[in-house]
């Protein structure tokens, strides 16, 4: 596994993600797959994921079989099972929608491949992971309190970590020469933007339902 490249990858995609998929194309040219052949990503985010949702454990809850719970529900629900989920939906979005025509019947057909998806769904997950679980955990003294001041401040944290994710998509499959119209991955931007500002007048604090959702002591 090369673990300096994975994480100068994930530097690059709270930084510069354009980047991180000019790569992607030299991937493509010498590897001919668009989709990573080294694990070092899925398995260094999962690790990550475990400890900041320990740390939360070690901060919010008083049970060690219930913080165990905790942790195998994100790493399997949050992160695995929800990525297989969207890379399918894309992957089939993708494939049955977006391709562009072939001009001729002699153009070999290309097809996006399923891992490449999970690993736009990963590549994307990442700058969303240091917002809503790291920088999330240091403010959340402040976040899961009464009031409006938490609760504009959590929906805008959310909506920066949502927005940022689905823009990260669009970039990685934007990158594909082969898609058109892949703007399509920059609408669900617009409806985050139009649903933040009336959870912020309805009072609803996202972190404060996150948290009581997962942890046993009540916010």
């Amino acid at each position: 596994m090369d673990i300096e490249y994975t994480f100068w990858q994930m530097l690059h995609l709270c930084t510069s993600p354009k980047v991180v998929y000019q790569h992607t194309k030299y991937h493509k040219q010498t590897k001919n797959q668009w989709a990573r052949d080294d694990p070092a990503f899925v398995v260094i985010c999962s690790l990550l994921l475990a400890v900041a949702t320990l740390a939360y454990c070690a901060a919010y809850d008083h049970s060690t079989a219930h913080a165990l719970f905790v942790v195998f529900a994100v790493l399997l629900f949050h992160f695995l099972l929800t990525g297989v989920v969207l890379a399918t939906f894309c992957w089939f979005l993708t494939n049955a929608y977006l391709r562009e025509e072939a001009p001729n019947s002699y153009v070999v057909e290309q097809r996006v491949e399923w891992l490449y998806a999970f690993d736009v769904h990963c590549n994307s997950f990442f700058p969303m992971f240091v917002l809503l679980y790291v920088i999330h955990y240091f403010l959340s003294p402040l976040l899961v309190a009464h009031g409006f001041i938490p609760a504009l401040l959590s929906n805008l944290l959310f909506m920066v970590g949502a927005s940022y994710y689905h823009y990260l998509n669009f970039l990685g499959y934007d990158v594909l020469p082969f898609l058109e119209r892949t703007t399509f991955f920059l609408y669900p931007i617009g409806i985050v933007i139009v649903l933040s500002p009336i959870l912020i007048l309805g009072g609803f604090n996202p972190s404060r339902y996150f948290m009581n959702m997962f942890f046993s002591r009540q916010m």
